[in-house]
């Protein structure tokens, strides 16, 4: 069994990396539930192996599939010798919320040799949109078993789309999902705000009132509203059409971010990127999903929550959502390609599918980050 740790994380010189800091591997889940993913997730499994496919090219990956999908997903990636498939159960398959945060420190003179630790937050599928989530609150305690890394149990409810750091210091996260009474109702801001400095090693943390519109599967997740992209400097949906109801969050979301420091003293500078759309669900699209009373329902014309904020970072490559909208998503390839200069920026086709379920390439990824030597 892997070591139970217990203690401050921070205390003992962990810190959580920037997503641009070097990974080790990516994981990703596999989905396949036909109560979230319209045609028994086929169209969904063709998008999840491109983004797979994408991250491969940078940087090791593996998909953890059910016993039932393991020998279809094990042939459609045997030729990729970077993508590793292993057999595990889940309810479903955001790996960005149900899995191990990875916090790390560099090994000194007498410490303990332990270098990365991952820590295993409680998950309650996002305030109980399923009614059973049992298997995903497995997920964490799996991966690090499966790479022999101990384990820091965590009491707080807490996914990991719900934060984002900088590697300095400085965590941004919104009060629409944290403080939601639904994760951890008898937690204060500011008793979650010190969980926060004790486990990802942040002295700072910014708190921008409300996620992207129409999040509601998460109740605003930051990173599909914003995210770091170096230390100092966020990246943020944005719209100009002021009639639009993600305009007066985007305007919000910049004064929280401007009027603010980060954790070493440095005014947050804003880049914009434009939202696709919007975008809404169809008719035929809602068709393909099957009711069965066990998941949030997903109905014709409700806003889906696109945005080209939830991208990965891959070791030298940006891996982004395109929704088939030319013109953001053209946009948005620009606008990434001029902030990470020294990354190869991939747009992921078919990045609708991943959104009509509730997320998007961020969403359904998690990076481990390198072991410090």
């Amino acid at each position: 069994m892997v070591k139970l740790m217990e203690g401050s994380p921070a205390k003992m010189g962990f810190r959580m990396p920037a997503e641009w800091e070097p990974h080790e591997k990516c994981w990703m889940g596999w989905p396949e539930r036909p109560d979230n993913w319209r045609e028994h997730a086929g169209p969904a499994q063709e998008t999840f192996a491109r983004t797979a496919i994408a991250i491969s090219k940078f940087e090791p990956v593996t998909i953890c599939a059910s016993a039932e999908q393991y020998p279809n997903v094990h042939k459609l990636m045997e030729h990729h010798t970077n993508i590793r498939v292993v057999e595990m159960s889940m309810n479903d398959s955001w790996f960005r919320d149900m899995g191990p945060t990875f916090v790390t420190r560099k090994p000194e003179p007498g410490m303990a040799k332990q270098t990365i630790v991952g820590i295993d937050w409680q998950f309650n599928a996002w305030g109980g949109i399923y009614d059973d989530w049992s298997l995903d609150s497995d997920v964490a305690k799996k991966i690090v078993q499966i790479e022999g890394v101990p384990r820091f149990p965590h009491k707080m409810v807490l996914e990991g789309g719900s934060i984002h750091v900088d590697g300095e210091g400085t965590c941004i996260t919104t009060e629409e999902c944290l403080l939601n009474p639904n994760r951890n109702p008898n937690m204060t801001k500011l008793e979650i705000e010190n969980e926060l400095k004790d486990y990802l090693g942040v002295t700072k943390v910014i708190w921008i009132p409300r996620g992207l519109c129409g999040d509601e599967d998460t109740n605003g997740h930051v990173d599909n509203l914003c995210c770091f992209i170096k230390p100092g400097v966020v990246l943020l949906s944005w719209t100009d059409d002021e009639k639009d109801p993600q305009y007066e969050r985007s305007v919000e979301a910049l004064s929280a971010l401007t009027e603010s420091v980060d954790a070493k003293g440095r005014q947050i500078e804003v880049v914009k990127i434009h939202v696709p759309g919007p975008l809404y669900m169809t008719e035929k699209e809602a068709a393909g999903v099957v009711t069965t009373g066990h998941a949030v329902p997903r109905e014709a014309g409700t806003r889906l929550a696109a945005s080209y904020v939830n991208f990965y970072i891959a070791n030298g490559g940006i891996v982004a959502p395109a929704f088939g909208d030319e013109k953001w998503d053209k946009e948005a390839c620009q606008v990434l390609q001029k902030v990470f200069p020294e990354h190869e920026v991939v747009m992921v086709e078919g990045a609708r599918e991943i959104v009509l379920g509730g997320g998007n390439v961020h969403c359904i990824t998690q990076q481990q980050p390198l072991r410090p030597a």
